[in-house]
């Protein structure tokens, strides 16, 4: 447990369930560490081993950290903020407020409201960013280059999960509408019969919620005959290693905030296609690493994974220019290294 005296930026996480601005917190943070940046967050849902405060401490904010004058509250949620303006307005905590906006909508007034309160403001794409109405700074997220990496070993291969064909095309996270998983299996029951070569699956979870909507994909696969080449994984322990088989990825999503799953595909040495839903067309480079058609257009979808479905030589082409794309431009030490710039930006020259 951090020393609250060490702590010079808060980064709290207000969700308990996994989320994507959760998994961002839990990949950044160790990363900022090993670049010196003095840093622990505070919530609930967080996995063992992060560098996390208890609540009870946040009474030792009136003191601010060890050589400075104030700390940072890093902010990704409304709620979030809300509390940070509470700490220095109400409590009259010394600190500096800073939010991290991927939302690609209108802001409420509420939002907007909160967000003119902040000292600093990160967009995560450009399209994010065109949503704020106060000045900010473009800061794309980036992917751990040591976990999601390309194939490695023989269980980095389609043989190990013993499907058939030779080649996998895959779409990863929640199964629903707004994911546009039923745009993938759509072009997958229209594309596979002509390809026999080629397997699909889905990885991701059914909530009760959404259970009609991924009863009606499987029985549209099963109609179609193509059961056992358009398989639904569920949940599965470890999505990296499922990246690493692939030959294609598919990122359809209706609507999204950033979306990091393109950026895990690539580093894998997976080509995408993706709708330009979020950030997506701001990651892929069309025509290198894949290609990025209108969101919710099903048969823009289906002719842009075509062509890497006939010609798997092309798929794997691309995937060779996504991996190299990856790591010269969304490593996430380069995220990492400028948040830090913002982070010293609002402490300043403000040393005891």
């Amino acid at each position: 447990m951090p020393d609250i005296r060490d702590v010079e930026i808060i980064a709290p996480n207000f969700k308990r369930r996994l989320s994507g601005v959760t998994s961002t917190i839990v990949q950044l943070i160790p990363c900022q560490i090993r670049l010196g940046i003095r840093i622990a967050t505070l919530g609930p849902g967080l996995p063992e081993g992060l560098a996390q405060l208890r609540w009870s401490q946040l009474l030792s904010l009136w003191r601010p950290p060890v050589g400075r004058h104030h700390r940072v509250w890093h902010a990704r949620r409304n709620n979030e903020m809300a509390t940070g303006i509470l700490l220095r307005h109400v409590l009259r905590m010394p600190v500096k407020l800073l939010f991290t906006s991927a939302a690609q909508r209108r802001h409420t007034a509420y939002t907007k409201w909160l967000i003119r309160r902040m000292d600093a403001v990160i967009a995560t794409s450009d399209r994010s960013g065109s949503f704020l109405e106060v000045p900010h700074t473009v800061i794309q997220h980036g992917v751990d280059l040591s976990l999601f990496h390309p194939p490695e070993t023989a269980e980095d291969d389609i043989a190990a999960t013993g499907l058939p064909g030779r080649y996998l095309v895959g779409c990863f996270g929640r199964v629903r509408h707004q994911k546009g998983t039923d745009l993938f299996v759509k072009a997958m029951i229209e594309l596979l019969p002509q390809h026999a070569e080629w397997t699909a699956v889905v990885s991701g979870r059914v909530t009760a919620e959404h259970a009609a909507f991924g009863d009606k994909l499987k029985a549209d696969v099963a109609a179609a005959g193509l059961s056992d080449r358009i398989l639904f994984l569920g949940e599965v322990p470890d999505i990296k290693v499922w990246y690493r088989r692939l030959t294609l990825y598919v990122a359809p999503s209706r609507n999204e905030g950033f979306g990091l799953t393109p950026l895990e595909a690539m580093a894998s040495r997976t080509t995408v296609v993706a709708s330009n839903a979020g950030a997506y067309a701001e990651l892929v480079a069309e025509g290198e690493t894949g290609t990025v058609v209108a969101a919710g257009d099903g048969e823009a979808l289906t002719r842009a994974i075509a062509p890497y479905i006939a010609d798997p030589a092309l798929a794997i082409a691309h995937g060779e220019n996504a991996l190299r794309h990856v790591r010269a431009n969304f490593a996430l030490e380069k995220e990492a290294s400028a948040i830090g710039a913002v982070y010293n930006s609002l402490l300043g020259d403000n040393r005891g």
